[in-house]
């Protein structure tokens, strides 16, 4: 079995810029870094965790604690994270809050208890979780919402521009009675995002809250389709309500965009290829995860360091679904 020693010798450096390497300090010369990374895959090296541990009293895993792993959005942001985790001698524990408080409180309580080097949260909400967080010393980066309550780490894309932005071009195509279906209150991506769209709004703002699900967006679509005054485009606020909405609107047989003008939040890998092609405000999902990741790196060195906040910018990706005839 490989040594820290062998791994030293193939790369011509010394054992303890290896050390420093495994452990993710940025101190070492970035030519110095690929070298060991490429010497300790070659060689099939693995760092004796328990010793590791034991000196560092915490272990070489980070908490990944995302809110709905059924949705692709967050595919390619934890591919992200995980990139950065394993160069940086870190690997990534995925856990799967559903948007589920108490599920997230449990992650959190298991993180703490299992002292994780780092935790990276796509928070559903819960207070509870993120005062949990905040009165510990494990370093901790919020990703794609805020943290509760809390000032720590963020990378977030603009939420309320990227609302504002795709309620402006369903005006601009001609629609006039335009209604907002977003999530629930007091989660950072949606509260921002029905803010972006009311910005945006001359008239009277027309808003169903549901849970961020593919079946919340399809009965809040049926429940637009029954007012008495129903509108004639909607901007939703997250990709799977938008899949939710769209079969909503195909099953009561309302034209897209012709009755209907349609614009939803998120990427969705088939919008290009369904008729009519949907219109979405996409998110650079892997770089939130990847800077999320740095963020957590540097954190780790530096725990005294003032919090930082990453806005990314969001993109309108035009198609048929806003497109009036």
């Amino acid at each position: 079995m490989p040594t820290i020693y062998d791994v030293a010798r193939a790369a011509g450096v010394s054992a303890a810029t290896v050390s420093r390497v495994l452990n993710g300090q940025r101190t070492v010369d970035p030519d110095m870094v690929a070298r060991v990374l490429t010497a300790v895959r070659e060689l099939g090296y693995r760092p004796n965790a328990v010793a590791r541990n034991l000196r560092r009293s915490r272990t070489t895993l980070w908490a990944v604690i995302i809110s709905d792993i059924g949705n692709p959005f967050f595919t390619s942001m934890v591919r992200g994270i995980e990139d950065v985790a394993q160069q940086a001698g870190y690997s990534v524990v995925l856990c799967n809050s559903d948007e589920d408080p108490d599920k997230e409180e449990t992650y959190v309580a298991a993180a703490l208890s299992e002292q994780m080097a780092g935790v990276i949260i796509s928070s559903s909400g819960s207070v509870k979780a993120a005062r949990s967080l905040l009165d510990s010393p494990v370093p901790v980066v919020a990703v794609d919402r805020e943290l509760p309550r809390g000032e720590v780490d963020t990378v977030v894309v603009d939420n309320e521009a990227g609302a504002r932005t795709a309620t402006e071009h369903l005006l601009a195509a001609g629609y006039r009675r335009i209604a907002c279906i977003t999530g629930p209150e007091g989660v950072s991506t949606a509260d921002h995002r029905l803010a972006g769209y009311t910005a945006a709004l001359p008239a009277e703002p027309l808003v169903i809250r549901t849970d961020f699900r593919e079946q919340g967006g399809y009965d809040a679509m049926a429940a637009l389709l029954s007012a008495a005054e129903r509108p004639d485009a909607v901007f939703v606020a997250n990709n799977l309500m938008t899949v939710g909405a769209l079969r909503c609107l195909a099953d009561r047989g309302v034209d897209v965009p012709g009755e209907m003008g349609l614009v939803g939040f998120d990427e969705i890998p088939w919008a290009d290829l369904v008729r009519p092609s949907l219109t979405t405000v996409a998110q650079p999902t892997y770089e939130l995860g990847r800077m999320a990741a740095r963020l957590l790196v540097d954190r780790i060195a530096t725990p005294a360091a003032k919090p930082a906040t990453v806005v990314l910018p969001a993109e309108l990706r035009p198609r048929q679904s806003s497109t009036r005839p």
